[in-house]
């Protein structure tokens, strides 16, 4: 069997959960059948990996057209394919039209949503209205839909009530255990700007909209006094979301201090330190599918205090390996709280909790660290992504 794996993110250019998902996916999967990649970027020096990047004449279009352009490229070199399986609305459409060319069946894994990320709009401006076209006409056609959770699969019957429900399955995302352990490393921390012996709160995200880290920089302001607020934040989605949040990072900074924002991409090694260090990882997302945020920090014994929305109460167990923060959203698809105020004071209360009880924030760490062993390896999740494939083929 020949499966070509279609994705925007792929080592070495990885920013998000989905670009850590295929790669992690792609390796355990070659150990059974052979995988062809096709990625975007540069050309790969990986074994059966293509990078495609933007054609020159797509390089000043919007950036939607310019991933169709990529994704055209792609689609036509998956002839010998058994199936294909896009990851992201960024290559559905080169799965989409690969299954017309060629003949093969196509399966999409669901990461996220554009109907339920509206905000995208101020990033892509008319391009959003491709790429919710791109996505919406590959899952109505697709033969099988993975969703990462139970969460984003009721997602998904919402947004396109005409997919029958049989074809949408859950394969969590995963973790590498092995990679993402433990890591007692007091100077990588310190190096890094934060004291390894005050108790700390930690983010790990992209700055964008879904990730609330505006919500977050809210709730700081009533932490207690001495907990350190560490920010693993770049990528800005926008000029407008960036602005705003530095502008609520300064604000903090100057009622107290411990406010530390490394907005560069940290190595391995140095978030693992920064992980096990923690006094408890945070995750206010407004929009998660299932987040693989929340499984690293999991993994490396850290507690993990998120929004009860979307794929987040499926990984963190309330009381046991974390804190799940209540949260009554908008139904406009943006996520937004229907109180922001009443949301900013139950995160704060809940971060405030766990950092006052050290021993417990360790408990509960230790049993995230059991839970993400007990469920979410890579080897159990390829199994049952090429039982798919194989029925996918057998129909």
């Amino acid at each position: 069997m020949r499966v070509d794996l279609l994705t925007r993110e792929y080592p070495p250019e990885v920013y998000g959960g989905a670009g850590v998902h295929v790669a992690e996916l792609v390796r355990a999967l070659r150990s059974s059948i052979d995988v062809q990649v096709r990625c975007f970027g540069e050309p790969r020096a990986e074994a059966g990996t293509f990078g495609y990047p933007t054609p020159d004449e797509f390089a000043s279009a919007n950036p939607a057209l310019a991933t169709m352009g990529v994704d055209l490229l792609m689609a036509g070199d998956v002839a010998g394919a058994d199936l294909v399986h896009s990851h992201t609305w960024y290559a559905n459409f080169a799965g989409f039209t690969a299954k017309r060319l060629h003949g093969v069946p196509h399966i999409v894994s669901a990461h996220s949503l554009e109907p339920l990320r509206p905000w995208k709009a101020e990033q892509l401006g008319g391009g959003y209205r491709l790429s919710s076209w791109v996505e919406r006409a590959a899952f109505e056609d697709a033969d099988a839909v993975i969703a990462v959770s139970e969460g984003m699969r009721r997602d998904i019957l919402r947004a396109y009530p005409s997919i029958h429900p049989e074809r949408v399955e859950v394969v969590y995302n995963g973790i590498d255990l092995a990679d993402w352990a433990p890591r007692d490393d007091a100077a990588a921390v310190r190096a890094l700007g934060v004291d390894p012996d005050r108790p700390s709160v930690v983010f790990v995200g992209r700055i964008t909209r879904q990730k609330g880290l505006p919500y977050l920089l809210r709730a700081a302001r009533l932490l207690p006094d001495d907990v350190q607020l560490v920010l693993c934040a770049g990528a800005p989605d926008t000029p407008e979301i960036m602005a705003e949040v530095t502008a609520l990072v300064e604000a903090l900074r100057a009622e107290r201090s411990g406010v530390v924002w490394i907005d560069r991409h940290l190595p391995r090694a140095e978030l693992t330190a920064l992980l096990t260090a923690a006094t408890t990882f945070v995750c206010p997302s407004i929009y998660e599918p299932l987040g693989i945020v929340n499984l690293e920090a999991m993994a490396c014994g850290a507690p993990v205090v998120g929004t009860a929305t979307g794929g987040i109460p499926e990984v963190v167990a309330d009381g046991v390996t974390g804190v799940l923060v209540p949260i009554e959203q908008l139904d406009d698809g943006t996520g937004t709280p229907v109180d922001p105020d009443r949301y900013v004071a139950d995160l704060a209360a809940a971060l405030t909790a766990v950092v006052a009880d050290p021993a417990r924030a360790a408990a509960m760490g230790a049993a995230g660290r059991h839970r993400a062993e007990a469920e979410f390896g890579w080897a159990a999740i390829a199994e049952r992504t090429l039982d798919l494939y194989t029925r996918v083929l057998e129909r």
